[in-house]
């Protein structure tokens, strides 16, 4: 009984968060940028936070974000991380609250996705076309690099393309790295997520949110790669200390 009480009341609330300002930036998107942006803002400052905070109230489940090396972070850079949820978007939003975060998203999620999908085009984020051309997709990572340092904002780009079913790493793919590291040419700071494939699935996410924990934490900071050889070192270098650091926490260290 209690459980169910505790799943209608995170359900609940997670509602009431989340379908005003969802129904309000569908309705803004097509007719203001202004409104648009304004309600993308408040999701990203107000939405994320209120997420979190109420499954930690009704199911204890906790948000974890690793302060260290945060001041050692350049003033500009890419962020590099495993992948493992739709929810990592929030997360990151979270983490780098003051930075303005740019994510390298497929194309899939700027459509139908309550909540995310006119954010994610208001604010214009990376959306790569999974199909078509393989050369459509580095055009569009081109024009994002070049939107970004024009901004000042930071990309976020999640190497395994796709998120992960059960929290194991998968294969990085240097294409689209090595792309935006050739447009940028930023620092590159690799971060580790730990905690999203547990409640991917509709049929365990009660069970699993309860006394669970989703945890980010900057494990290296690089300086700018340079050609593909230093590009492709440093992608498998963020991959091994990924791994590391999901290996400790697993661990329970």
């Amino acid at each position: 009984m209690l459980s169910f009480l505790s799943n209608f009341l995170t359900l609940s609330c997670l509602l009431v968060i989340v379908i005003p300002p969802a129904i309000l930036n569908i309705i803004a998107y097509p007719i203001s940028k202004k409104w648009n942006l304004a309600i993308s803002k408040y999701i990203r400052n107000v939405c994320a936070r209120q997420v979190f905070a109420c499954l930690d109230l009704y199911k204890n489940f906790r948000l974890e974000r690793y302060k260290e090396n945060q001041d050692k972070l350049p003033s500009q850079f890419i962020v590099m991380s495993n992948h493992q949820s739709l929810l990592d978007i929030p997360v990151y939003m979270l983490f780098f609250m003051n930075k303005a975060i740019r994510f390298v998203a497929k194309d899939e999620l700027s459509r139908h996705i309550p909540l995310v999908s006119e954010m994610l085009r208001g604010e214009e984020h990376c959306m790569v076309p999974r199909k078509g051309s393989p050369s459509v997709a580095m055009k569009t990572i081109d024009s994002f690099g070049k939107r970004v340092i024009e901004r000042n904002q930071i990309p976020v780009i999640f190497p395994e393309g796709t998120r992960s079913k059960n929290g194991d790493l998968g294969t990085f793919y240097a294409a689209g790295f090595r792309r935006l590291c050739d447009a940028t040419n930023l620092p590159v700071v690799v971060c580790a997520l730990e905690g999203g494939y547990k409640i991917n699935n509709l049929g365990t996410i009660f069970k699993n949110l309860h006394n669970g924990s989703y945890k980010v934490k900057i494990v290296g900071i690089f300086s700018a790669p340079h050609g593909k050889d230093e590009q492709a070192n440093l992608l498998a270098k963020g991959k091994e200390l990924i791994q590391e650091q999901l290996d400790i926490w697993r661990s329970g260290k």
